[in-house]
This record gives C-alpha cells, sequence and structure tokens, in this order.
C-alpha cells in the first residue's frame, strides 16, 4: 500500500486517520512500509497514525545518534501540535522512543517497542557494518526474519545500498556506537508509564532475554511474545501484532 508522503517544513511523514495519535518510529534499515500494516488497521481505529521519515542519514556525523533523533523527535511533535502521543519503535525507533520518553516525559501518554535497542549491544546487527558481496548481504537480511521470504529482493536491494554507501556506513557505524553509549538500563525504573512489549520468539537480533529484561527493569509494562517471529514483528506477522497491541490500548483505555 503506498501512503502519500507529506512534506512540510523539514519534515517528511505519513498520516491516516484521526483521533488520538500514535507516532510510528522506524528502524536503522526499516522503511516506513514495513508499518503498512499498522497504518491501515489503526488509522481506521479511532487513531491518527504518523510515520516520520527519521533523518538517520541526513543529519551532520556529529548529530548522528539517538539523543539528537530523540530531539528531532520532539521538534517533530511541537510542529504537529501533539500532545499525549503513543509512540511505537521497533529496532532503533523503539531505543529512540525510549530515549524521547526520558527526556520528555510529559509528553508521552504510553510507548510500544517490539524488537527494541537500548539494553543490547548487538542490536544493530553486527555484520552490516563490513561491506560485503550481495549474497553475503542477502543471507544477513534473511537472519532478520523467521521466514526468510520476508526479505525481498527489495528489502535485500535497499540493505546492500546502505552498506556499499560510504557515507551511510559511516553513518550507520556513528548510530551502532551511539546505541551502545546511550543504554536505558539505568533509565528505565523511572519510566512510569504504561509499554507494550511485543517480541518475536525467534529474534536473533535482540534475543528474547533482551524483551524479558526490558519487562524487569520498566515499572508498568506488559511483555506478548509471538511465536516463529523475528526482529520485525509488524511484517512478519501484522494480524498477530495489530491484535495484540488492540487488545492492549483497549485494556489500558489508551
Amino acid at each position: 500500500m503506498k501512503h502519500l508522503l507529506k512534506k512540510e517544513k523539514n519534515y517528511s511523514y505519513i498520516e491516516v486517520g484521526e483521533g488520538k495519535p500514535i507516532i510510528v518510529l522506524h528502524g536503522l534499515m526499516g522503511g516506513l512500509s514495513n508499518f503498512d500494516a499498522v497504518l491501515h488497521y489503526f488509522g481506521n481505529k479511532g487513531y491518527k497514525v504518523i510515520i516520520p521519515e527519521l533523518p538517520i542519514y541526513s543529519m551532520s556525523l556529529l548529530k548522528t545518534n539517538v539523543k539528537s533523533f530523540a530531539k528531532y523527535l520532539h521538534d517533530f511533535i511541537a510542529f504537529k501540535g501533539l500532545d499525549d502521543v503513543i509512540l511505537l519503535g521497533n529496532s532503533l525507533g523503539g531505543h529512540i522512543g525510549l530515549y524521547h520518553t526520558k527526556l520528555y516525559p510529559e509528553k508521552v501518554k504510553a510507548l510500544v517497542i517490539t524488537g527494541s535497542s537500548g539494553l543490547y549491544e548487538s542490536a544493530m546487527g553486527g555484520g552490516y557494518t563490513k561491506r560485503g558481496d550481495y549474497e553475503v548481504i542477502k543471507k544477513k537480511a534473511q537472519e532478520v526474519f523467521y521466514d526468510p521470504a520476508i526479505a525481498t529482493k527489495e528489502i535485500v536491494d535497499e540493505v546492500y545500498e546502505t552498506v556499499n554507501d560510504r557515507n551511510k556506513l559511516i553513518k550507520t557505524l556513528a548510530i551502532a556506537k551511539s546505541a551502545i553509549r546511550h543504554n536505558m538500563a539505568k533509565d528505565l525504573p523511572k519510566m512510569s508509564l504504561p509499554v507494550c512489549i511485543i517480541w518475536g520468539k525467534n529474534d536473533n537480533v535482540t534475543p528474547p532475554e533482551v524483551a524479558e529484561e526490558f519487562n524487569q527493569l520498566l515499572p508498568d509494562s506488559d511483555l506478548f511474545w509471538i511465536d516463529k517471529c523475528g526482529h520485525a514483528a509488524m511484517m512478519e506477522h501484522p494480524d498477530e501484532f495489530n491484535s495484540i497491541l488492540d487488545k492492549w490500548l483497549t485494556d489500558r483505555k489508551l
């Protein structure tokens, strides 16, 4: 499903639906289309779903870090005039959501994290940062998912292009270092907002014990597992992901 990318001021984003705001935060190698099912489902359920394009490769190298992305998100929320947002992040997007909540707790009503970095050092998919031939990159991309067929040629091509672009490769390394530097373990116990943790039981990038640690450290979290599922639950099992999240939002009156 192709949604129209809105371009306003310095921001590019997709927006669907009306109602309570859910801001979706994509990962390092993740396109906005990874969240098509979330967009369609919740955009018809009384939510305004917004997916901003994060400036992962367009910030200056000095600003290519988790904290700068969290500040960018804060500025975007202010630009859109939103309050009480629900942040939903996958992988690096989850980390940005967590760090934003640490800096600006008054803006965030709830958090949803799936395959999030922030606790686990290898969460950036270590092998991506070495330039490799197409088959090596393809294998790496397939390992992100339980079902390797999810790594379409389009996804593999995009990853291959990223790691063979010197500028993007340098920034990818900068983000990986920043993710380690901005470990959230000491911050999580101070976050009292409701957090929904949805995790693939077969996630090789952020293994299941990472989800368990998030659940232990966050004071008000619920952990849900999806079986036969890797690092991007909302792509591999969109219906199950949406139904878990929908029930959680209802139960929490969000």
